[in-house]
């Protein structure tokens, strides 16, 4: 038996982006709704991990390491480039 906590639909916008560095190239699909708290979902396509990432989680480093499995540098290079994307914007309290 379960109990159903939440069954909603949206309309949301996604933005698709795609870039590279010097050491490797970056796929990300990039996910802005209502839900989850006004947070973005940010999904690489390359390794189908995901996040979701408000403007001040990209100064967390060591979570955009272990979200997307990121070197140090690599996390920098991720959390600069988001930052041209990602809002800065507050997130909604959940409660």
């Amino acid at each position: 038996m379960f109990e159903r906590l939440y069954d909603t639909a949206e309309q949301a916008n996604i933005q698709f982006v795609g870039y590279a560095t010097e050491r490797t190239r970056y796929d990300f699909g990039i996910v802005y709704t209502n839900a989850f708290f006004g947070k973005p979902l940010v999904v690489c396509m390359q390794t189908n991990r995901s996040s979701l990432l408000d403007y001040h989680d990209l100064d967390n480093l060591t979570h955009l390491q272990k979200s997307f499995r990121l070197t140090p540098v690599e996390a920098a290079e991720v959390s600069s480039f988001l930052r041209q994307l990602i809002p800065p914007l507050p997130a909604k309290d959940q409660y």
